[in-house]
C-alpha cells in the first residue's frame, strides 16, 4: 500500500485493546486508509455503518478490528447456547469468506477468539463439525450459513455484531433472500453493531440498510469508479479472428506477470485457455463451474506468481484479493458497465498502479457507450498493432478441451463438435455461469 494511499490518522490514536493493538502490529498497519479513518471512529462507539468504498482500500481490516473491540470490550450474551457465535460476517463468495479468515486471523490473533469459516463446495462434513464444537466469531456465505442453521448446529440468539460485506454484489448473485432471512433472525437491531460495505450505496442496498440496522451513518469515501484512475487503459477494436492473435501477442511483449482476461462466457475462458496453452503460455480458466479444491489451487498458483494468466467469467471479478496483479485483459466488454469496473479493480489496488486492455470486438462493443458514460471519461484509443499479430497459432485438439457428460434427453440441438465456439470472438459458444 503507497503512502499517498494512507490518511493521517493513526492506529494507535484509536485506543484500541492491547490484543488489537498487537494484532495491528503483526500486520504492519500504522496509518488507517481513508474509509478505516471514516468508519472506525463511528463504529468505535458502537454506531451502526453503512460504508461505501472499492475493494482493496482496507475495509475488511475497519470491520473486523470494530468486531474485535466490540468484542472484547462488552460481555458475552448469557442467552442461547455457549457454542453459539457472538459475530455473524457474510460475504457473497468463498473467496472472499475465505480472504476475511485470513486477515481475521492475523489481526485477531492475540484475541483468544475462536474464528471458523464455512462456504460450498467442500468440507461439509468438517464445517458441520467446527461449528457444533463452538466458535465466536462465523464467517461465510449465505447458503451453509442457512443450511447449519435449519439443522440446529448452532443458533443467532447471542450475534452481538453482524457484517455484510459487498452487499451489492448479494443483489446481483440473487442471493437477497437468503440475506433477509439471516437478517431477521438475528437480535433486535439496537442490541448489536451492525455494518454493512458495498461497492455502491444506491436505493435498494440502503434499504436493506434502513430496515435491518439501527440508523446506520452512512460513510461514502468515494466512488469505485475513480479505480480508474490510477489504471492505464486503452481500448483495441480488433476484428473477431484478431482478438485470439492480439491477446498472445501483447502477454508475449507486455512481461505481464500477473495477467488476469475476463470474458463473457465459461466456454470462451475454455477455448482461450486451451489456445494459450498451446502457443506457450501458461494459463487457466476458472468459473463457477471448477471444483473448489482445483479453484483454490489455481488461485493459490495465480497468487504466489507460479501462474501467469488467470481467466475468468465475472465469478473471478469480485472477492479475490490477488496483490500484484499488473495487467486486466477485457478480452469481451462487459454487459454491465458496473463489472468494468470491478475487473479493472483487480489492478490497482491500495493505491498503486495498474494496466487495463479493453477489446472492442464486434460482439461485445455496443456495451462501450455506457461504460464510457459510467467511468464519466473515454477509453483512449489505440490502433491493433500488426507487428504484434502471430502469423500463425497453433490449434488446439479436442484433447484441450473439457469433456462435458451428455445432457439428459440427448445432445443439444444444432450442437457441434468441441473445438469451440464458431465466432473466433470467443463469446457465442453459449450461456457461461457467472
Amino acid at each position: 500500500m503507497t503512502d499517498s494511499h494512507l490518511s493521517d490518522v493513526r492506529f494507535d490514536s484509536l485506543n484500541l485493546p492491547e490484543p488489537l493493538a498487537r494484532g495491528i502490529q503483526d500486520a504492519g498497519f500504522v496509518n488507517c486508509t481513508p474509509i478505516q479513518a471514516e468508519t472506525l471512529p463511528v463504529a468505535l462507539t458502537g454506531k451502526d455503518v453503512a460504508g461505501q468504498a472499492q475493494t482493496g482500500t482496507g475495509k475488511t481490516a475497519a470491520f473486523l478490528l470494530a468486531m474485535y473491540n466490540r468484542l472484547l470490550t462488552e460481555p458475552a450474551p448469557e442467552k442461547g447456547m455457549p457454542n453459539d457465535p457472538r459475530a455473524i460476517i457474510i460475504a457473497p463468495t468463498r473467496e472472499l469468506a475465505l480472504q476475511i479468515e485470513k486477515d481475521a486471523v492475523v489481526l485477531g490473533a492475540h484475541t483468544g477468539l475462536k474464528l471458523g469459516v464455512v462456504y460450498g463446495g467442500t468440507g461439509y462434513d468438517s464445517q458441520r463439525q467446527m461449528l457444533a464444537n463452538g466458535v465466536d466469531v462465523l464467517v461465510g456465505t449465505p447458503g451453509r450459513i442457512i443450511d447449519y442453521y435449519k439443522q440446529k448446529v448452532y443458533g443467532l440468539e447471542r450475534i452481538q455484531v453482524m457484517v455484510l460485506d459487498e452487499a451489492d454484489r448479494m443483489f446481483d448473485l440473487g442471493f437477497i433472500k437468503d440475506i433477509r432471512f439471516v437478517l431477521r433472525r438475528l437480535p433486535p437491531a439496537d442490541k448489536r453493531l451492525s455494518m454493512l460495505f458495498s461497492a455502491t450505496l444506491g436505493q435498494r442496498v440502503l434499504e436493506l440498510a434502513y430496515e435491518h440496522m439501527n440508523s446506520p451513518e452512512l460513510v461514502q469515501i468515494e466512488s469505485e469508479t475513480v479505480t480508474a484512475d490510477r489504471v492505464t487503459q486503452v481500448l483495441y477494436y480488433p476484428s473477431n479472428e484478431e482478438k485470439l492473435p492480439l491477446l498472445i501477442g501483447l502477454l508475449r511483449t507486455k512481461a505481464a506477470t500477473r495477467t488476469m482476461v475476463f470474458v463473457n462466457t465459461k466456454r470462451a475462458a475454455e477455448r482461450i485457455e486451451a489456445y494459450l496453452t498451446v502457443n506457450g503460455i501458461d494459463a487457466k480458466a476458472i468459473s463457477g463451474d471448477v471444483p473448489q479444491r482445483k479453484r483454490m489451487a489455481m488461485l493459490k498458483a495465480f497468487q504466489e506468481g507460479e501462474l501467469p494468466v488467470l481467466i475468468g467469467t465475472d465469478v473471478a471479478s469480485r472477492g479475490l484479493h490477488i496483490p500484484g496483479v499488473s495487467h486486466v485483459v477485457n478480452y469481451d466488454l462487459p454487459q454491465d458497465c458496473e463489472d468494468y469496473v470491478h475487473r479493472i479493480g483487480r489492478t490497482a489496488r491500495a493505491g498503486e498502479k495498474g494496466d487495463a486492455i479493453s477489446f472492442g470486438c464486434e460482439q461485445y462493443v455496443f456495451s462501450l457507450p455506457d461504460i464510457e458514460k459510467y467511468i464519466g471519461q473515454s477509453i483512449p484509443v489505440e490502433t491493433v498493432p500488426r507487428e504484434l499479430l502471430p502469423e500463425t497459432l497453433v490449434k488446439p485438439g479436442p484433447e484441450h478441451f473439457p469433456q462435458r457428460k451428455p445432457r439428459p434427453g440427448g445432445p443439444r440441438s444444432g450442437g457441434g463438435g468441441r473445438g469451440g465456439p464458431r465466432r473466433s470472438g470467443g463469446g457465442s459458444g453459449g450461456r457461461g455461469r457467472r
